[in-house]
């Protein structure tokens, strides 16, 4: 027992690992056939993510990332969520991933950088709470904005056009740039470091406090007599 509170970042490699993995199995099932243990890793994501396929990544097709309009004319020709967040894919397109971009990048991101903390937790200073707040501030200001984009409609919204960064920047990009979820846009690559930022601050700030408290769970307890 005292083995493993002193390499308890072990543990956690391994639990919050599988918990990281499991939704890239999904599209894996999926695609060698096992589909009752791949629609129940959807099922389970479902719970913890909004999984639309248009803000996922896709493996075993010819794109990374698909359009909205591209998921529309593969049979989803709506822009209802609930209908939406049901595609998973298909053997053309290959079989999205079960959680979003954006929960793939904050926790694949905790899962690593906690690990990387440990072999230099003796070197690192703790992390102030006010840096802790403005590397998670990005994704608190990103994640609203795409909340409230989406009340105008899936696809219709002022983070689907991005019109304000195009003006701001004087299209200075390519108009997929600005426009759109699919790998590469502003929306895309916004998720993707707002959740690294978010995971870096997570594992910096959390785990140092984590590994006293477990330290301090082995010290010995004296009795006044």
């Amino acid at each position: 027992m005292n083995y493993i509170k002193h390499r308890w970042i072990i543990l956690f490699g391994i639990i919050f690992g599988l918990y990281v993995g499991l939704p890239f199995l999904a599209p894996v099932f999926m695609q060698i056939g096992w589909k009752s243990a791949g629609n129940a890793i959807y099922f389970i994501y479902s719970f913890l993510c909004h999984q639309l396929p248009e803000r996922s990544f896709f493996l075993f097709g010819p794109k990374l990332t698909y359009s909205l309009p591209e998921i529309q004319a593969a049979g989803q020709n709506t822009t209802n969520l609930i209908i939406l967040r049901k595609f998973i894919g298909n053997a053309e397109m290959g079989w999205k991933v079960a959680w979003s971009d954006r929960m793939v990048s904050m926790f694949t991101s905790l899962w690593f950088l906690g690990l990387s903390w440990w072999p230099l937790r003796r070197r690192l200073p703790k992390l102030p709470v006010w840096v802790l707040v403005l590397l998670l501030l990005p994704m608190a200001v990103d994640g609203t904005t795409h909340l409230l984009s989406d009340f105008a409609g899936i696809g219709q919204g002022f983070r689907d056009t991005n019109l304000w960064l195009a003006t701001l920047t004087q299209n200075v990009f390519r108009p997929d740039f600005y426009a759109g979820d699919a790998w590469g846009s502003f929306n895309s690559l916004m998720r993707l470091v707002t959740g690294i930022l978010f995971g870096l601050g997570i594992a910096w700030f959390a785990f140092p406090y984590l590994n006293e408290a477990v330290s301090e769970s082995d010290a010995p307890v004296h009795v006044v007599p």
